[in-house]
């Protein structure tokens, strides 16, 4: 009987193998046959004039066709013809096998990696208004210039889109507008809407912003002037973009779930085809090789015909190695802070005083002391924390309560706080949080104070037996001199895709940053602006200047207007110290780039590091991409053929940074300057390299007798031994009037991820 049972079992268990294999076959054929978003490209048609888009939509069914006989149209997302040759399709993955077989396809790929969205007193910060601001003094607000906003939309109803004293859009525009004729006018000159990739069928959706990340971002780049404006009870005064007489495009591609790559791709060209002279794109995604990023590969051909490309960096810090968007064709910006903070003291019995934010300003509220208390001390890390249900009425009422940084959102902190019978809550951030504070719109009277000061706080209230405090409101203050800091969750570098490549290039305004949004009801008051953080928010900042810079030197190309811009950045805060990050330590350039944006510098750099197209082929055959991989970048410029290339390693770039590898001990690094500045000038090197290496510039004098001249450089380095860690220095090129600076990273030794 026991045999037979055995037996019996083990039938069982062999037929539950087989059927599980059987299961794994079926859920492996599933996933060959699930239909996905792929991007393919093409061979050059030899007898059919694909510019005409008519003709390349035709001619890509008709390859589709070639595949899927009767079902090619329903199949086609997108036909390109600008910034790929090539089109967008719902395919399975058996499906892309079969069209590879064909000589006509170069490649395809899977495009799943859906990008996320990385969510004034800035004209002010960055000395573009007042009497000796750059708009006034250089008549110049970016008049003639067109600025492609590539997000989520824009309420177009917004008195920072009115087109009331705005001029007709150039010649050049051949785009339109989805809107009604009401909301488009001569500042809303374009809106179109690309959400086609997101499912199998999808009617036209509006470019209405159902959000609020593009009305923010289009009116931070290019907002008409939009006098007295507040924000819950805070006067703000005059708000506007930072090229406010430039017009605006808007091209819709994001929802609030995300950005996927084909209706990017359109976007941008549309965007290029339509005529605009700077693209914005405040989305990001997961690092990876160029030729599979939509915004890396519609970036080339867009800076190849002339269009600036600006944008973020990602929110992905403080961790190395976060950067989204790090091709060097493009321009990567970083978020930092501004000087203007919503003020909100603590007051310690012992007279001690701790800075710290909240947006609600109580009219109402007397600041005298209150008892402390921080359940912290005395119990779990919850009750530290103020999460729900950890807070006992019979401790918290009538006292200002401590609560930690973590577990729940800032706002649910207070709400439990004043639910417990709390009068006040002191918002005390964790050590990853470091310095950056948050002024939220708290449902009591509350401070967000730094770690730092929390930890003064929590000594105090150790050492004393009956701990008191209160809080007073200051208002809407511009005292903030360690302005600017890197913020805590901007996106670092290194680059993983090219790692002597500097990346970041740049940071900019993007902390608690003031602008349009649609109407929307918050605490009983209808706001028409908004504060918004991000890299989202700094990269229209940059996209603006670059704007400015276009409009006043319209032959420069998207290198030279990077280079100006990197150059003469700053690296100082407002109190004359080095700019600092979320922790009050030093930052470097994997946090920064060049350091902070300085648009009137920008304008008159003096010498800039340009780079020709044909460059880039050079530095992509470097990578050691394939020919097939780097045509579909480079199109339309002929097909590549890396064997016949010299090829440069990316430290080679003609970059405005420089970043090289130093393990060997010895490296000799190239560079190229173009004189913009003075007909006839002198520069003179002063080079800064950390102890242990030594660094010689040859020549070390440029001479210059005309403008456009260019002269070439080498960088000797040599490491003569010392720290093996990153370090950093700068290259300086100075003469009578300019400072032409590029920041050096040395990697004296492997980089890993981390």
């Amino acid at each position: 009987m026991g045999s037979k049972r055995a037996s019996l079992l083990q039938c069982l268990c062999i037929l539950m193998i087989i059927y599980s294999f059987d299961l794994s076959a079926l859920a492996a054929n599933d996933g060959r046959n699930k239909l996905q978003n792929y991007i393919v490209f093409v061979r050059p048609a030899t007898d059919i004039n694909i510019s005409v888009p008519e003709n390349a939509e035709k001619w890509h069914n008709s390859l589709l066709s070639t595949v899927f006989k009767n079902s090619s149209a329903s199949r086609l997302i997108y036909s390109y013809n600008t910034v790929v040759n090539g089109f967008a399709a719902r395919l399975t993955e058996e499906e892309v096998q079969e069209l590879l077989k064909h000589p006509w396809c170069v490649r395809a790929i899977l495009a799943n990696n859906r990008y996320k969205l990385t969510t004034t007193q800035t004209p002010e910060f960055l000395k573009l208004r007042g009497r000796g601001g750059l708009w006034r003094r250089t008549k110049n607000m970016g008049e003639g210039m067109i600025i492609g906003i590539i997000d989520t939309g824009i309420w177009p109803d917004h008195p920072s889109f009115s087109g009331r004293g705005m001029p007709n859009p150039p010649a050049k525009w051949k785009g339109h507008c989805d809107f009604k004729t009401k909301f488009c006018n001569n500042k809303l000159i374009g809106a179109k809407s690309f959400l086609r990739a997101g499912a199998e069928e999808k009617k036209h959706i509006s470019p209405f912003d159902t959000g609020s990340h593009g009305t923010h971002t289009a009116s931070t780049t290019a907002g008409a002037f939009v006098k007295n404006t507040s924000f819950l009870g805070n006067v703000m005064g005059l708000a506007s973009g930072m090229a406010p007489r430039a017009h605006i495009a808007i091209y819709r591609v994001c929802t609030e779930e995300g950005c996927e790559e084909p209706d990017i791709l359109r976007a941008i060209e549309e965007a290029v085809k339509d005529g605009c002279d700077v693209l914005s794109i405040s989305v990001g995604g997961a690092s990876k090789p160029f030729y599979y990023d939509a915004i890396s590969i519609g970036g080339f051909t867009a800076s190849l015909m002339g269009v600036f490309v600006s944008t973020s960096a990602g929110n992905e810090g403080p961790l190395p190695f976060t950067l989204s968007n790090d091709a060097p064709w493009l321009l990567t910006v970083a978020a930092s802070t501004i000087s203007r903070r919503f003020a909100s003291m603590v007051k310690l019995g012992n007279g001690i005083q701790l800075d710290g934010e909240s947006k609600y300003q109580p009219n109402s509220w007397v600041p005298k002391m209150f008892p402390l208390v921080y359940l912290g001390k005395v119990s779990d890390v919850k009750s530290g924390q103020c999460l729900n249900g950890t807070l006992d009425r019979k401790q918290v009422n009538g006292k200002i309560v401590i609560c930690d940084r973590g577990g729940s959102t800032r706002l649910e902190k207070g709400l439990d706080v004043r639910n417990a019978g709390g009068v006040g809550m002191i918002l005390v951030n964790s050590k990853k949080d470091g310095y950056d504070t948050i002024p939220d719109k708290h449902v009591l009277p509350a401070s967000n104070i730094n770690y730092f000061d929390g930890e003064k706080l929590k000594k105090y209230i150790r050492s004393t037996k009956d701990p008191v405090a209160t809080l007073a409101f200051k208002g809407v203050l511009l005292d903030n001199t360690r302005s600017p800091s890197i913020a805590d969750f901007s996106s670092r570098g290194p680059s993983q895709q090219n790692a002597f490549i500097l990346k970041p290039d740049i940071t900019g305004p993007g902390v608690n940053i003031l602008a349009a949004v649609p109407p929307m009801k918050v605490e009983g008051e209808i706001v028409h602006f908004a504060l918004m953080s991000g890299t989202s928010m700094a990269c229209p900042h940059l996209s603006g200047i670059a704007a400015l810079i276009k409009k006043a030197h319209p032959t420069w190309s998207p290198a030279a207007i990077k280079s100006a811009i990197m150059t003469t950045a700053y690296w100082q805060s407002l109190d004359r110290k080095p700019i600092t990050n979320e922790n009050n330590l030093q930052s470097n350039a994997y946090d920064m780039g060049a350091g902070h944006v300085d648009p009137s510098k920008a304008l008159d750099p003096g010498l800039v590091y340009d780079i020709h197209i044909k460059e880039y082929v050079r530095y992509l055959c470097g990578l050691g991409y394939s020919d097939g991989n780097i045509e579909s970048i480079t199109h339309p410029l002929p097909p590549v053929k890396c064997a016949k290339t010299k090829a440069i390693p990316q430290e080679q770039l003609n970059y405005p940074s420089i970043s090289l590898p130093l393990s060997t001990g010895n490296a000799v690094i190239y560079r190229t300057v173009t004189n913009v500045g003075d007909e006839k000038d002198s520069y003179k090197a002063k080079i800064k390299v950390p102890i242990g290496v030594s660094a010689t510039v040859i020549p070390d004098t440029l001479n210059f007798t005309r403008l456009y001249e260019k002269k070439t450089f080498k960088i000797v380095f040599k490491w003569v031994g010392g720290n093996k860690a990153n370090s950093f220095g700068d290259l300086r090129w100075i003469s009578k009037r300019h400072v032409v600076r590029s920041p050096i990273v040395l990697q004296l030794a492997a980089q890993t991820l981390a």
